[in-house]
Parts: C-alpha cells; sequence; structure tokens
C-alpha cells in the first residue's frame, strides 16, 4: 500500500521527466559533455545520500552496537558494495562515481570544478562553500540532497533514495548514447558502459533492495509513507529542474557553436 501511495504521488513529475525535452536535443558530443558536467554532481551526492544512510541504519562507530534491524543492514550495506566498489570494463574495482569521473575523461568532457570540490572538501573546506562553486541549476539540486540529509528523518531519506534518485533515464537516451558510441567509436565506450551497468545493478537489484528498505523502516505507519511520498515529489521536481538546466546549457553552446 505504501509504495504504491509514494508512486501516486510521483507519477506526474515522472512523466515529465521520462518526456523531457532535454533527451532529443542531446545529438552531439558537445552535447553529452554539457550532460555531464552537470549530472556529476548528481552522481557525487548521491553517494552522499547512500552514506547517511548507512550512517544511521548501521553502526559506524566504535565500540559497535547493534542499531536497527538485521534486515535493513543488510539492505543498505548491500547497495553500498554495489556503488562503492562496482567493476569497470576490465573487471577492476570502482564506484559508479570514479567510473563516471572516468567516463567523463573519455569524451573530453571537463572534471576540473568536481575534482576542485573533492580536493576542497579533503583539506577540510566547509561543504556550503565547496556547493557555491558548482553551477547554478546544479548547486540547487546538490543543496536540497544535502538540506534532505541534514534535516530529514531517516525513513524520508530511505524513500527519496529509492523512489526518488532513480536517474529515469529513458530507453530512448540509452538508443542515443549506443548511436554515439557506433558513430564515435571507443570515445563514448565508458559512459556507454555506465548506462548499462546502472540500469542493470541500480534499477533492478538495487531498487528492489531500496523498496524492502522503505517497507521495514514506514511499516504500517500512514503518516510515514505520507511524508516520504511528499519528500519523493519534491525530489524528482528537482531532479527536472536540473534536466532543464542542463537542457538550457545545450541550446546556449549550440548557438555559440
Amino acid at each position: 500500500m505504501g509504495h504504491d501511495l509514494i508512486r501516486a504521488a510521483i507519477a506526474p513529475v515522472r512523466e515529465k521527466i521520462i518526456q523531457h525535452p532535454l533527451y532529443h536535443e542531446m545529438q552531439r558530443m558537445e552535447d553529452i559533455r554539457s550532460f555531464m558536467q552537470y549530472h556529476i554532481f548528481a552522481v557525487w551526492d548521491f553517494m552522499s545520500l547512500l552514506k547517511s544512510l548507512q550512517r544511521n541504519l548501521t553502526c559506524t562507530n566504535l565500540p559497535w552496537v547493534p542499531v536497527g534491524s538485521a534486515a535493513t543492514r543488510f539492505l543498505i550495506n548491500e547497495i553500498v558494495t554495489g556503488e562503492e566498489s562496482d567493476i569497470d570494463p576490465d573487471g577492476k574495482r570502482v564506484s559508479h562515481f570514479e567510473l563516471y569521473l572516468d567516463a567523463m575523461k573519455q569524451v573530453g568532457a571537463d572534471t576540473s570544478v568536481m575534482e576542485k570540490a573533492l580536493l576542497s572538501l579533503q583539506k577540510g573546506v566547509a561543504l556550503a562553500d565547496v556547493i557555491n562553486t558548482f553551477p547554478p541549476a546544479a548547486k540547487a539540486f546538490v543543496q536540497h540532497t544535502f538540506d534532505l540529509i541534514e534535516k530529514a528523518p531517516i525513513y524520508v531519506q530511505a524513500a527519496v533514495f529509492t523512489f526518488g534518485r532513480e536517474d529515469l533515464i529513458p530507453d530512448m537516451f540509452v538508443a542515443l548514447v549506443n548511436d554515439l558510441d557506433k558513430q564515435f567509436p571507443g570515445q563514448i565506450s565508458l559512459f556507454k558502459y555506465y548506462l548499462e551497468r546502472h540500469i542493470e545493478v541500480d534499477g533492478d537489484h538495487h531498487s528492489h533492495l531500496g523498496m524492502e528498505m522503505v517497507q521495514e523502516l514506514c511499516g504500517t505507519d500512514t503518516s510515514k509513507w505520507e511524508a516520504a511520498a511528499i519528500a519523493c515529489r519534491e525530489a524528482l521536481e528537482q531532479r527536472n529542474a536540473l534536466w532543464t538546466g542542463i537542457l538550457e546549457e545545450i541550446r546556449a553552446t549550440a548557438i555559440i557553436s
């Protein structure tokens, strides 16, 4: 019942994302670069939301004490393993974020803003100051995610992770990337692999684990399911706004070129 409540709440905005005009306009390698230069921030803050779930649903402090249910611990740890240490095309262990950075470098996309942000965070620069260096559309998206991490109950975070953070990249976008991979042999293969891996691992196995996790956390509490549904809809509205920001960037570069 709870899952159906969330699906109904997000259906209109989910459809907006699936039907977004962004996909149709991504016809050039320059468009792929622009897309990735924005999308990398969503790939990164997804990892932070994931670690917030792990921090709250398992014991990450010393000394160890049991936290929550073993079923929920298993679900989140299983997802973390897949996201932080998947395999690249050569069978080497890699996080999905690092795989995405490698894919950006392969297509000639600019990774400097993201890489400088990581260095700044490692040096102890405040998160808010780092986020301020991001492109405007990405900045708003990431800020929303970290506001959620800071303020939302863990069952809401779990629901947004599961229902609001699927990339919702439709088949037409995957087909477009496949076409570009044929048009530019070897230049976009890592991005193609990332998308395929995302669909295979995140879209199937991880989404089922996430749904079980949300069910465990919300149980039969209607108020929790309702709060989760509202938060998921807001998260998808943020995703739609990010897609629109990327589209505007692509159109601007097309005019210039």
